[in-house]
């Protein structure tokens, strides 16, 4: 069905470069597609998925696809805003469709302004739609690509004069007004829908530990919310008893020899564990996971990596994943106190990433030629949108399954003298009886 459609000019590019001067064509945009179809000439039609990112300009519209292509749209006259509120919208939705699977809408519909600040200082404002998922904020711009914020970067939110401020650990800002009589009932939702993230995590450490105060579960909760993974060293400092819990929890899922061995070549007071219970993605009920930081030793004969595993009761297949904590070239010149600051920053980006993608494995460690395979075409997507994806398989090494001890063993010193033996950061490890 066609949603929407109107005449303009079109140029192509191919690699920044014209590929034509530009030529009438008429746009249509429909459910499952948009297509541009020039004058006595060839069209061109594109499922959402093909688009890389667009933007807007000087009343001009900059689509740039998957494979290096890009085109221009322009004299689109009085309909260059409902273009661009038309398209935004399906590319919005396929996103969503995409990137929030497996999340319960808590509350959406609601009309409101937004101003987002980033990192790199660029302001970012204009009408939106506001969504409560189970465990994000999302905005849907009338014109742009969606905003997801996780409640567990979340620092401080403020509400005064019918306004909200809220601000993420990585100093980003987002702030919503004008959302009229719906105001209050988003602030009820928001509240309710965030602090049941906290009390999940309160309620699951109290189980941990009964006798402990309430007030040192919370101050645990703080920094454990929704599943992060904390040095052992932070958690010592409030309850040493927390950390004896967790790794008899390790345990009883049927991985603690694994892990004490990775424990044992790591440098273990950076060594860090994280628990969550449900809405996770791929993993259901109650999950642990580890980060364990492999330095190597004086003779750097191995090493440069973060051993992580998560794993659940209900988890059939185990397997450790490995990513590199600094560039290969410049590993072997830095001290292990220089390592310390790297994988302190390092296990900060890989709680976030994990975090942002539902913890789905599957798209972290997949070949690029399987990721262009049709049954991958939503991976593909996802890597495309979500930049936390692109780093983990920027840093990824290799994943070792489990299938016995011993060989689960040999693979992982394999693994990692291979790591530390060549200089190119893109090379992947992979068993010697796997493709």
């Amino acid at each position: 069905m066609i949603l929407f459609e109107c005449e303009c000019d079109f140029a192509l590019l191919e690699n920044g470069r014209k590929k034509n001067d530009e030529t009438e064509c008429i746009v249509r945009i429909e459910d499952e597609a948009f297509s541009i179809s020039p004058k006595f000439g060839e069209p061109f039609y594109f499922s959402y998925h093909d688009v890389y990112k667009f933007k807007s300009a000087e009343y001009k519209i900059i689509i740039n696809l998957t494979s290096d292509v890009s085109f221009i749209l322009s004299k689109l006259g009085y309909y260059f805003d409902d273009f661009l509120r038309f398209f935004s919208k399906k590319i919005n939705e396929t996103i969503l469709k995409e990137l929030l699977i497996n999340e319960t809408i808590r509350k959406s519909g609601i009309k409101a302004d937004f101003i987002y600040y980033t990192k790199t200082n660029e302001v970012l404002e204009g009408l939106c739609e506001l969504r409560l998922y189970d465990t994000s904020l999302v905005v849907i711009p009338e014109c742009g690509e969606i905003i997801r914020v996780l409640f567990s970067e979340i620092q401080e939110i403020s509400v005064e004069d019918y306004s909200v401020l809220v601000v993420r650990e990585d100093g980003e800002r987002l702030s919503l007004s004008k959302m009229g009589w719906e105001f209050d009932n988003f602030i009820k939702v928001f509240s309710e829908v965030y602090n049941e993230r906290q009390l999940e995590v309160q309620t699951y450490l109290k189980e941990l530990l009964p006798e402990a105060h309430p007030l040192t579960i919370r101050e645990i909760a703080s920094f454990m919310k929704e599943g992060k993974a904390v040095r052992r060293i932070d958690i010592d400092m409030i309850s040493p008893d927390l950390w004896k819990e967790l790794e008899r929890r390790i345990g009883l899922l049927g991985i603690k020899k694994e892990y004490d061995f990775l424990s044992k070549i790591a440098r273990r007071e950076k060594v860090c564990i994280g628990v969550k219970r449900g809405l996770l993605g791929e993993l259901t009920g109650e999950y642990i996971w580890f980060l364990i930081p492999i330095y190597g030793d004086e003779t750097r004969s191995y090493g440069n990596a973060i051993a992580m595993e998560a794993s659940s009761e209900k988890d059939s297949g185990k397997a450790t994943y490995f990513f590199r904590i600094v560039g290969r070239k410049e590993y072997h010149g830095l001290t292990f106190e220089e390592l310390d600051t790297r994988v302190d920053d390092l296990i900060n980006q890989i709680n976030r990433c994990m975090l942002e993608i539902n913890f789905r494995r599957e798209p972290i460690y997949l070949p690029r030629e399987k990721i262009e395979k049709p049954e991958y075409e939503h991976y593909k997507f996802a890597i495309q949108k979500i930049s936390a994806l692109r780093t983990l398989r920027k840093l990824f090494i290799g994943r070792i399954v489990h299938r016995s001890y011993e060989q689960w063993m040999e693979d992982v010193m394999h693994l990692l003298k291979f790591n530390v033996s060549i200089k190119d950061d893109d090379k992947k490890w992979f068993r010697r009886l796997e493709s």
